[in-house]
């Protein structure tokens, strides 16, 4: 499975770098997520500077699209320049946002009536243009999915695992990241913000 992970200049760290972390921690044969941007160098909200590992085109052909967040989203969602770039398909492809990359879903015209979830900076920004968004972490339907919050990150991960591959994957890769002591914790919680909204999906079947 091919995963962009599209990434901003002013991109929020947590939401690009943990859900990145998490995907590739799949042992699954083909199985990568990258950082996808629209050029080959993009500055974090903090300074934190990293090259993309693919191009924005990428996320055209890949089998899963992320949208992290940050505090030039918006700035983003509003430039065609690089808006035009993206042609995405949720027919044959898994799309989720991170906080304010629900902006992104909403500006390609994947939200129609669908709500969302994302941060609390971002909220009125919808709502404002008519889009519905949810007090809860998670929410999915159908191939379109959206998280709430910086620490939401492993929620959206978990989806794309559990959709794509099963249960057992998503615990695996969750493993690793969960904090000592609460391993339990942690992994029943992601799992259970998104099981309600999972079902097994059948994507890329054509890819190697």
């Amino acid at each position: 499975m091919r995963i962009a992970v599209i990434t901003f200049d002013g991109f929020n760290e947590i939401d690009s770098f943990v859900s990145f972390h998490i995907l590739n921690r799949v042992d699954a044969a083909g199985w990568k997520a990258e950082i996808t941007s629209p050029s080959g160098m993009v500055e974090s909200r903090n300074g934190v500077r990293v090259f993309a590992q693919q191009p924005l085109e990428f996320a055209n052909e890949a089998d899963v699209v992320l949208f992290g967040s940050g505090s030039r989203t918006l700035e983003m969602v509003n430039d065609p320049a690089v808006m035009s770039r993206l042609k995405l398909d949720p027919e044959r492809q898994l799309i989720g946002s991170q906080c304010s990359g629900a902006l992104a879903l909403w500006k390609l015209g994947l939200l129609q009536t669908l709500p969302v979830c994302t941060d609390f900076k971002t909220r009125p920004l919808l709502e404002a243009a008519g889009v519905p968004v949810l007090d809860q972490t998670f929410v999915a339907s159908g191939n379109v999915a959206s998280a709430g919050g910086c620490l939401s990150s492993p929620c959206l991960a978990t989806w794309v695992i559990c959709s794509l591959l099963d249960d057992a994957a998503a615990e695996a890769a969750l493993d690793y990241v969960a904090p000592v002591g609460e391993r339990e914790q942690f992994i029943a919680a992601a799992l259970a913000a998104v099981q309600p909204f999972v079902s097994r999906k059948v994507i890329g079947a054509n890819h190697s």
